[in-house]
């Protein structure tokens, strides 16, 4: 199939939304996810192997993409060298191998007319912005990305930045505690996308948006994000899920029997759920209190009124999420 594909590819310079379409027709998701990756890795074209960047981005083949991107550093082209350089800043921000500020400095002397890597410039200084806690930046880029995306003609970056658009607009609105938005934008990615890592994601992110409504709800989510992660081999996201959201959420709903975390703040949760508050403590001491959940978790533990509002305050001054500083207000009120 591949060889009948790169012979088509000779003849009519097939664009990469066309051969992830050729390729649909035969086989399910996962294998035209495969065969696509071969396909861009023994593609000679450059169009192929600069926009195959964004491909194995989103699917999360970094040991590929690493290949890809050293390969287009040292084409003669110079808008390959200039895509290379754009996914190198976006695995160097996923690795946080510089600071926010530092990344920015580096994106900031990227200067490109491509509609492609303008668009990718945008969502990497969300990301950016997003760890800075800074959210009026924030909301002006999700406005300017809506505006790139209309200038964009290749139909498999349009749909996958359609995609990530949606993402950032759920964790936008689900920081600033307006759940509702928050959601229509996250089921609306979850419909959209293939990419087994990207629904890993929003399922995670999703059933923490119920910890306010019901355990059912949120686990069904975290349930789902983790039987994902296991099936694909996600280790990252396999630990995220089995050693933070999972034992956070049990905790949280006062439901922790047989729920265990390798982490000090979430073992401190769950023991301040089976009514252990002192043992919790004791794990909490040799924690960072600069953290609104150590704070939170603190307060809990030792019923101290004053650490819980030093935990709010953290939330909403520092970080700006209105949707975690409902944890230590209802703790307040429960008091």
């Amino acid at each position: 199939m591949l060889k009948s594909i790169q012979f088509l590819d000779r003849k009519m310079e097939l664009t990469l939304g066309d051969v992830i379409q050729i390729l649909s027709h035969e086989h399910n998701n996962q294998t035209v996810k495969e065969l696509t990756r071969k396909y861009i890795l023994q593609s000679t074209s450059d169009d192929i192997i600069k926009k195959g960047l964004e491909f194995l981005y989103v699917n999360g083949f970094y040991e590929d993409l690493r290949f890809l991107i050293k390969k287009n550093e040292k084409s003669k082209s110079a808008s390959n060298r200039e895509w290379a350089d754009m996914y190198q800043l976006m695995i160097n921000n996923q690795l946080k191998k510089y600071t926010p500020r530092e990344l920015l400095q580096q994106l900031n002397c990227l200067h490109t007319d491509e509609p492609e890597l303008n668009c990718l410039a945008a969502f990497l200084r969300t990301s950016i912005y997003f760890d800075l806690h800074d959210y009026d930046q924030v909301g002006n880029l999700l406005e300017a990305q809506t505006e790139l995306l209309e200038v964009i003609e290749d139909s498999f970056f349009r749909t996958n930045f359609k995609i990530r658009l949606s993402e950032n607009l759920f964790i936008y609105y689900w920081i600033r505690n307006e759940l509702i938005i928050a959601r229509k934008y996250a089921y609306r990615a979850l419909n959209n996308t293939t990419s087994t890592m990207t629904k890993v994601r929003l399922h995670n992110n999703l059933g923490l948006t119920y910890i306010f409504d019901t355990f059912s709800q949120g686990m069904y989510h975290l349930s789902t994000a983790l039987d994902l992660a296991k099936q694909h081999y996600l280790t990252d996201l396999t630990y995220k899920l089995e050693q933070r959201s999972i034992p956070f959420l049990c905790a949280h709903f006062n439901q922790p029997d047989g729920v265990q975390s390798e982490l000090p703040k979430e073992q401190a949760y769950i023991e301040i759920a089976k009514g252990n508050n002192t043992k919790a403590e004791e794990l909490l001491r040799d924690v960072s209190m600069e953290n609104p959940f150590a704070l939170y978790y603190m307060g809990l533990a030792t019923q101290d009124k004053h650490l819980l509002t030093r935990s709010r305050e953290f939330f909403i001054e520092k970080q700006s999420n209105y949707f975690f500083s409902r944890l230590p207000l209802q703790a307040l009120k429960d008091l």
